[in-house]
Parts: structure tokens; C-alpha cells; sequence
């Protein structure tokens, strides 16, 4: 099983000789990097780690969205710079949001358009953050979406345990009836944290244990093979121990099921 890191672009400076520590110690396999737009410039840096790297693609927060038509020309700027990112560090996979208040078919048209095998669509809560998008919902909730922008994109899937949980909790359905419909669409990787609320229609990523997920029930769906990025928040901004914790707690769990 391969665990990885999830830090962003614009952590160069604060986290990337702590990251290199813990990699080198063996506390993960991969860095999942959050391409901050602009932020080409620490390629190379990032290149020098000799880790390996899984990308994120920016979303709507930093003007991504591919949902929304009149965003096509500005969505194809920014994916040149995840590309040049992507291809730069030799990853494996380009974890792609659907988009927020737009249309799932104009989602799978321009990822269709970016003509990429190495994109994954993220599966997103149902509710969209009030604090970033008041009173907006998100695209790529659901399986019917999901299946709709994987058929006529030809992408992989990245199965985000939160993101189902608050879109099941939108629904008032089970939680893990809702993963299992989900893990049908053969998921190359995961994200995983804990949730404040288990009853949440939004995401949180507290350190695993810190809330109220069944994290065993969770860790059932897990494999040998599987990818998993922790997706817990940083409590620091020089060190990774608290990743570290993460990383322990998250072995014991998997070897315990």
C-alpha cells in the first residue's frame, strides 16, 4: 500500500527538507503537490526531492472550474501550467475537481478537450463550502456524474471518503452504501482524513482520530495495492510530525483489518 503526503506548491520553503526527512525515514511513498497557479518557478526544487510525485490540479478557489463554459480559455491556461508540472515530475496521476454550480457534461467535454490519460476526477460533496461558494452546489457528487464525465473523458476516478460521506449525508443516505455505489467506478487512488461532523454536509481534514468517522469501517476498502493521500491539515508550518502521527495511526488501522 503506498501512503502519500498532500502538501501545495507554495510549501517549498517551509516543508520540503522536513518532507524529504520523513520520506527518506519511510513514513510515505509519494507526495500528492497542489499546483498552485503562478508557482511553476519551483519545478525544479520540487524535481531536486527525488520523491515521487502525484499532482493536484488547481480548482475553482484559484479559477479552475471546468463546469462553466465561459471558463473554457482561462481553464486550458492553468492546465498548461499543471501539465508542465505534471510532466516535469513524472507523475503517475492529475487529481481533477469537477467543478462547482455548473453542468457535469461541460465538465466532461473540456477534460475530454485537455486530452489527458493521466487525469483522475475527485469525487466532490453534494454542498459546496459556504465560506468559498455561498449557497452553491458542487458537480461530480454523485455516480450517475461521475460515470458521465469518466465515459466521455476516458479518465480515471479518485475516490475522496469525505466528499462521499457529505454528499451522503445531503441525501440522508448511508454513508458507505453510498462509497460502495462509488467503489464500482474501479477508483485508481483515494483521499482520506477525519470529519469534525459525521453528520457534515461539508468537509473538514482533522488528523486521523481527532473526530467522528468510523475509520476501521473505512479502511475495509483498502487493498495491498491501493494509493491512499492523507489529507490531514497541518498544524505547523515548519514541521510534519503531526503528518507523521497520521501516518502511524493509519498503518495500524489497515494492519489491524
Amino acid at each position: 500500500m503506498k501512503v502519500g503526503l498532500k502538501i501545495w506548491s507554495t510549501n517549498l520553503s517551509n516543508y520540503a527538507n522536513e518532507a524529504l526527512r520523513l520520506y527518506d525515514l519511510g513514513y510515505f511513498s509519494y507526495i500528492e503537490l497542489y499546483a498552485v497557479p503562478g508557482t511553476s518557478d519551483t519545478i525544479s526544487s520540487w524535481k531536486k526531492l527525488n520523491i515521487p510525485f502525484t499532482l493536484h490540479c488547481p480548482h475553482s478557489v484559484h479559477g479552475f472550474n471546468l463546469s462553466k463554459a465561459e471558463l473554457r480559455e482561462n481553464n486550458k491556461k492553468l492546465f498548461n501550467e499543471v501539465r508542465k508540472f505534471a510532466d516535469e515530475l513524472n507523475v503517475d496521476y492529475i487529481i481533477i475537481h469537477s467543478g462547482i454550480d455548473g453542468e457535469a457534461i461541460e465538465t466532461a467535454k473540456q477534460l475530454k478537450a485537455l486530452n489527458e490519460p493521466r487525469a483522475l476526477i475527485e469525487n466532490k460533496p453534494y454542498k459546496a463550502i459556504p465560506e468559498l461558494a455561498p449557497n452553491k452546489t458542487c458537480v461530480g457528487y454523485n455516480k450517475e456524474q461521475l460515470e458521465l464525465i469518466i465515459k466521455e473523458s476516458g479518465c480515471g476516478f479518485c475516490l475522496d471518503f469525505n466528499h462521499a460521506i457529505c454528499a451522503a449525508n445531503s441525501f440522508k443516505i448511508n454513508h458507505l452504501d453510498y462509497i460502495k455505489e462509488l467503489m464500482d467506478l474501479k477508483p485508481n487512488m483515494f483521499h482520506l482524513a477525519d470529519l469534525a461532523d459525521s453528520n457534515s454536509e461539508t468537509d473538514t481534514h482533522l488528523h486521523l482520530g481527532d473526530g467522528q468517522l468510523d475509520l476501521k469501517a473505512l479502511a475495509n476498502f483498502f487493498n495491498k495495492d491501493s494509493k491512499v493521500s492523507l489529507e490531514t491539515a497541518k498544524k505547523s508550518k515548519t514541521s510534519l510530525e503531526d503528518f507523521k502521527a497520521d501516518y502511524v495511526y493509519f498503518c495500524k488501522l489497515v494492519n489491524n483489518n
